[in-house]
């Protein structure tokens, strides 16, 4: 199974622990986390299911191709890691 771990700095708005799911695509595994968890998808997820521009996703540490479906595939031993995009001067 997949595991989906988030930043502790977003942590720190909502609580998300990582969490082993099923899920062959990134959207499978985080709508298996969000299903018991709507405060979360809301940080991370668009109302259309989008990932929201201000966070990244990678998948065993590259960053997810496809920002909308979110259908970048997930191996069954494979890591997401969701974490707030950083910017400033």
């Amino acid at each position: 199974m997949p595991r989906v771990a988030f930043t502790p700095n977003l942590q720190r708005h909502v609580a998300c622990p990582p969490r082993d799911v099923e899920g062959a695509t990134v959207r499978e595994a985080l709508d298996a986390v969000f299903a018991g968890n709507p405060k979360a998808r809301g940080y991370v997820l668009e109302d259309d299911g989008a990932l929201r521009k201000h966070m990244n996703v990678f998948v065993d540490g590259r960053p997810v191709r496809d920002r909308v479906t979110l259908g970048d595939a997930v191996s069954p031993g494979g890591e997401i890691y969701v974490m707030q995009a950083l910017s400033g001067g």
